[in-house]
């Protein structure tokens, strides 16, 4: 059992500037009703899946919360058997750092959100409402409205004559796309967050413009009783050789402004040398398509919008070592310098990233602890659904309850891994229980453990339940047969989980509060840059 460390303790760590990590082990939902501001969110039930590529470094000092319902205890032996072997434990959890006086935050994604808000009431950037960019829209005005989420929420909704632009490549493609000096350049999001960040990008690099912010984004859009479209695939192009020359010529006036350093290859070479001392991170901030055609070993796709967007999920160590890469300088650039406005000191750029033939293509591939130790009967789907006609077979999807949702084996059973205990007696008896998950690597790891609380055989589905519909086999989507809670993941306002209109308003309430929060808990070192 490791040590605990007492909430003072935890706060004089945040601020001392030096490596840790945080993490909260419950599950996304019950982490999103209250957690502290810097913690990462890692549930239990998919620590294996996600530790490797959030913290690194195994020597890394590692603090563990939960609300003192023995997760934490559970998580560090998990840990220490992988390597992990600086681990503490949030003396009191949750509950005793509120009752020490410290302040919980709500939602995910909380520091990134946190620091919208602070550009907003620091950089004071100009908004517009949805009824005035209608009105410009109708009398076919000079207006360039770009859209800085990623592709996918995109598709499912955005504004008339919307481009898709994500974060980081604003800057990188907008010279292509405004018509004239005139042209009134409007970036929206979801909510606040992207579409502060991103029209204040364009003004930091001086694009010469006005650029306004969509006031409330999609959700504000929706409020107003506008309607959106859907399915759409305009999508801002690569810059030409002229667009490229501005890009560039906005990215040295960011980095000049915001103090952005670049290394070369043969200091990287060597921070990778004293990896073991000092956590390092690579992140390759250009689209998924580009790094999927050819990126640097060891590096990981994380879209400079979305690394910005949603730091704590992709950074699990405060105080690492961030390196930045992408083909032309841009993108590295304007995402570095929003992560030194955070309060990241050690972030830099790799000068001539992508240079030479070191790379590889392909998606990452993290690394999964404890799958090489796990030795469990496998079923195919065929197999299976011969098992189901049969009767007398239970399965138990141990995905997500989104990804249950939006499809699983029918008459399966949804369970959350950590909860075993309190969900594997829901499902009703059998002779044997086939567990699956959506690539089936969850349902391989959970075996063991569901085994532990069953008196019956247990098997895995070969592929997971992806290979059950690649096999053409039939699948039911919503909520039916729960073993347990749905609190396992943080649910949007566009999901559809309860009142939408109602959870949109609360959602904006939300994030236009987190600045005074922000105030009150006193660990961010945000900064202002004149």
């Amino acid at each position: 059992m490791p040590p605990e460390i007492s909430s003072s303790e935890v706060k004089s760590k945040l601020l001392s500037g030096g490596e840790i990590a945080l993490l909260d082990v419950r599950e996304e939902g019950v982490f999103a009703m209250g957690h502290l501001l810097f913690a990462r969110s890692v549930p239990l039930s998919r620590l294996e899946l996600l530790i490797g590529d959030l913290v690194p470094r195994k020597a890394t000092p590692i603090i563990l919360c939960d609300n003192s319902e023995g997760m934490a205890a559970r998580a560090a032996a998990r840990l220490s058997g992988f390597g992990y072997d600086d681990l503490a434990i949030l003396e009191g959890g949750i509950r005793g750092w509120a009752e020490a006086g410290n302040t919980l935050f709500g939602g995910v994604f909380v520091p990134s959100k946190a620091f919208g808000e602070f550009v907003e009431a620091t950089c004071h950037p100009t908004f517009i409402t949805p009824e005035d960019l209608q009105r410009k829209i109708d009398a076919n005005e000079d207006v360039l409205v770009l859209d800085s989420r990623p592709i996918d929420e995109y598709r499912r909704a955005c504004i008339p004559t919307a481009i898709d632009a994500p974060g980081a490549e604003l800057v990188y493609r907008v010279h292509d796309l405004v018509r004239s000096p005139e042209t009134l350049v409007v970036v929206n999001c979801a909510g606040r967050t992207r579409s502060i960040i991103g029209s204040q990008s364009l003004i930091n690099a001086g694009i010469g413009n006005t650029v306004v912010a969509l006031r409330n984004g999609t959700m504000g859009w929706r409020l107003a009783g506008m309607a959106l479209e859907k399915g759409q695939e305009r999508q801002a192009q690569l810059p030409s050789p002229d667009g490229l020359t501005k890009a560039r010529a906005c990215s040295a006036r960011v980095a000049e402004r915001f103090g952005v350093r670049t290394i070369d290859r043969t200091t990287l070479d060597a921070w990778h040398e004293e990896s073991d001392r000092h956590s390092l991170y690579l992140f390759d901030v250009r689209s998924p398509e580009e790094y999927r055609a050819g990126h640097l070993i060891d590096s990981i796709s994380a879209p400079g919008g979305q690394l910005v967007q949603a730091t704590d999920k992709y950074i699990g160590t405060l105080g690492a070592r961030l390196v930045l890469i992408d083909d032309t300088g841009v993108r590295a650039t304007l995402t570095a310098s929003w992560l030194i406005q955070m309060g990241w000191s050690n972030v830099v750029v790799l000068r001539n990233g992508l240079a030479g033939n070191n790379q590889i293509t392909g998606g990452h591939q993290p690394k999964i602890f404890g799958l090489d130790e796990v030795d469990t009967n496998s079923v195919t789907p065929k197999e299976l659904e011969q098992m189901l006609a049969e009767g007398d077979t239970a399965v138990v999807d141990v995905a997500t309850s989104r990804e249950y949702r939006n499809g699983h084996v029918p008459g399966s059973w949804f369970a959350v891994r950590s909860r075993f205990a309190k969900s594997i007696p829901e499902v009703p008896k059998s002779s044997g229980v086939i567990l699956t998950s959506d690539d089936g690597i969850l349902a391989r790891l959970a075996a063991t453990e569901a085994a532990a609380h069953l008196d019956v055989p247990v098997g895995v589905l070969d592929g997971g339940t992806l290979a059950w519909k690649e096999a053409g086999l039939p699948v039911s989507d919503g909520f039916e047969n729960l073993a347990d809670d749905t609190d396992d993941v943080y649910w949007r306002p566009h999901e559809g989980v309860g009142n939408e209109e109602s959870a949109m308003r609360e959602y904006l309430d939300w994030e236009s509060g987190l600045v005074d929060q922000v105030e009150q808990d006193g660990t961010a070192r945000f900064k202002c840059f004149p």
